[in-house]
């Protein structure tokens, strides 16, 4: 039985390279097979649009990400593989979270903040230059990931925001219409989430840094041996931190192979030697998966298919899921007027329920209610959404039993057999 979504995406917007590689494609690839887990992939081409405005290169890089989730062993009878713009629930979804996202979050976006630093250092107005897409960006990644309710998003550490940012909004959202959404949470892989690039930034086509996957096997031994280095000549110990090279090394070796190799940067090796002995690991991963690659992108209009039958799976997610969340925010048939029970009319829900939110000062709290919408548990503040999701899960999982441990973060604003009978409804088994 899968137990866990987890949910990545690549944006369109060029040729996937050996970050794209490391940081997203072959950690999730890897939990894709895992028996428990449940993967969804897609290619962000919404999200290319924000930044590309040649249609041409949107569409090509369509095709090398798509080829290359396959290429390095992506399953599609597996796993549900999409892309974005096949799915007409999302950019819903985005105008539903957008109504309840503030602006004063998205105001601290770092790619938004970024470009007005940049535009007030040089003395123009702030927001020149800055789209809406951009400043919206954020709520179009919470709506990729709220929509199939991921628990998981693997991500470089510089995209650690956006899921914090994904999850207030879903808070905000279950806050005002029940709980409808999964917080999700950032899976980043520690040591080489961040890959750097030809000159020792974060790898990334904005700095044109980046080492194409499947560049072919000269161009990327020339590539490697342009790394950026010290002037340390042969015979010199070398520090590893800091070491571009090392750390693309890193993320290719196993931990006795990068250890061998910090020997040799302390006992003084050449760079040269340094780099071909990159290049010799690199292709040892690479070549094979080069080889499909190859093959797949003469082949256009196989992967089409492909990702058209991995639509019709999401869609069979997304369609009753956006028509429930159009019925939690009113947009509702007339017809449903007349039919709606006065009780049912009366409170926000037909059964006790947890709300999630968040404060002024910060904190996270939570509340019980029952199905009248009375107020029966009130929560102390979370330093972090995590811990008040934490605690309603043991209440859900527990019910009364955990009332007396957790007695001190509570506050009982009800009786308490009106408490121990809300709770009674999340422990009790399905029928």
């Amino acid at each position: 039985m899968k137990t866990q979504r987890v949910l990545t995406g690549i944006t369109t917007s060029g040729t996937p390279h050996l970050g794209n590689y490391v940081g997203a494609i072959r950690p999730t690839v890897r939990a894709s097979r895992l028996a428990e887990v449940e993967s969804f992939y897609f290619l962000a081409d919404y999200h290319a649009l924000i930044k590309v405005g040649e249609p041409a290169r949107v569409q090509r890089s369509t095709l090398e990400i798509a080829a290359t989730w396959l290429a390095c062993g992506l399953d599609p009878d597996k796993v549900t593989f999409y892309r974005q713009s096949d799915i007409p629930e999302i950019p819903e979804l985005t105008w539903l979270l957008t109504c309840v996202t503030g602006k004063g979050l998205l105001n601290r976006a770092h790619a938004y903040k970024a470009s007005v630093d940049k535009n007030t250092a040089s003395g123009d107005e702030p927001d020149n230059g800055v789209t809406a897409g951009l400043f919206m960006y954020p709520v179009l990644m919470a709506a990729d990931i709220l929509m199939f309710n991921a628990h998981q998003v693997p991500v470089g550490r510089d995209q650690i925001q956006h899921i914090e940012m994904a999850r207030d909004i879903a808070a905000s959202f279950n806050h005002l219409y029940g709980e409808h959404f999964t917080l999700p949470e950032a899976a980043v892989e520690d040591h080489v989430a961040t890959l750097p690039g030809l000159d020792g930034r974060k790898m990334s086509k904005s700095y044109d840094n980046t080492i194409p996957l499947f560049a072919p096997r000269e161009q990327l031994r020339k590539l490697i041996m342009g790394i950026v280095t010290d002037s340390r000549a042969p015979g010199e110990p070398k520090a590893t931190e800091g070491s571009a090279l090392f750390q693309l090394y890193q993320a290719f070796a196993s931990p006795e192979e990068t250890a061998a190799l910090a020997r040799a940067y302390a006992n003084g090796i050449a760079w040269g030697d340094a780099k071909q002995m990159l290049f010799e690991r690199l292709e040892q991963e690479i070549a094979p998966l080069r080889t499909v690659y190859d093959e797949l992108v003469q082949n256009p209009g196989q992967i089409e298919k492909t990702l058209q039958a991995g639509a019709q799976k999401a869609r069979a997610i997304a369609t009753p899921f956006t028509a429930r969340l159009r019925h939690a925010v009113g947009l509702r048939p007339l017809y449903a007027v007349a039919e709606t029970p006065k009780r049912a009319r009366a409170g926000k829900s037909a059964a006790p329920s947890f709300k999630q939110y968040r404060e002024n000062d910060g904190l996270f709290h939570f509340k019980l209610l029952d199905a009248d919408g009375r107020l029966l548990l009130q929560s102390t503040g979370f330093a972090a959404p995590r811990e008040a999701a934490q605690t309603i899960a043991r209440l859900q999982q527990q019910g009364n039993a955990a009332l007396a441990e957790l007695a001190p973060l509570l506050t009982f604003q009800g009786a308490p057999d009106a408490v121990a009978a809300a709770l009674s409804h999340f422990t009790q088994p399905s029928a």
